[in-house]
């Protein structure tokens, strides 16, 4: 019956909201310098995909986060679900560094780019460098946040290594880097499924680390830390 439900109701209303609230987006884009109306648009968007699912939020950890204040989040990825999940309850204004080749997908990487978001090319380390050199300098400027998934991608055996593109641009920057647990949303959205399930969501917020006195050659201490906080969190 629920299988019915996801194929007959809930799959054919992400699709509509998709299509309609996407197609806004590429409209208001034209109007929309700085990419923030673009980012309200995508808060609509992800709040009734989740509305739609039946996915209820539990937030945790969240008065540690300090407001106007911009910040690296580095979050553990599991699920497809993630994305919407933290465009729908992260306070904050944020773009995304994104694998490159999401940014050649028709229709979403017109969106990714005219958004503002940043991507960041797979196995090249010169270009990934200048990715994470171009994202601290895009938080400086524009006093926004940036959120990483340090894994790379999605995982299907639970928490993997984190690469150090959180950390790098934290320090680059100077700004604090905030351990971000999603506990639940691979229930929701298993990989390689593509029917959502209702079901709930932990959003956990770890202690915001400072960097101020930290160097780059300090990125590989400051990403196992953490690491180590999104896996207790996890817990």
């Amino acid at each position: 019956m629920s299988f019915l439900v996801a194929v007959l109701v809930r799959d054919p209303l992400i699709i509509l909201a998709t299509i309609a609230y996407g197609s806004f987006s590429l409209l208001v884009s034209f109007f929309d310098s700085d990419g923030e109306k673009q980012a309200a648009v995508a808060r609509a968007w992800a709040r009734m995909l989740l509305r739609i699912g039946g996915v209820r939020i539990r937030l945790e950890g969240f008065e540690k986060l300090t407001p106007n204040t911009s910040y690296v989040f580095a979050a553990n990825h599991a699920s497809y679900m993630d994305t919407p999940v933290v465009l729908a309850n992260i306070p904050a204004r944020f773009r995304f560094l994104a694998n490159d080749y999401l940014f050649r997908v028709p229709f979403l990487g017109t969106h990714l780019t005219r958004a503002g978001h940043i991507p960041v090319a797979q196995g090249n380390a010169r270009e990934a460098v200048k990715a994470m050199t171009e994202a601290a300098r895009l938080v400086r400027a524009r006093q926004i946040s940036v959120l990483v998934f340090p894994e790379g991608g999605r995982s299907l055996t639970g928490l993997q290594e984190f690469r150090d593109g959180a950390a790098y641009i934290s320090i680059k920057a100077g700004i604090p880097i905030v351990p971000l647990a999603l506990k639940g949303t691979f229930n929701i959205l298993p990989m390689h499924s593509l029917h959502m399930k209702p079901g709930l969501v932990v959003v956990h917020v770890g202690e915001p680390i400072a960097t101020t006195n930290l160097t780059i050659r300090d990125r590989a201490e400051l990403t196992a830390k953490v690491r180590s906080e999104v896996a207790r969190m996890l817990e």
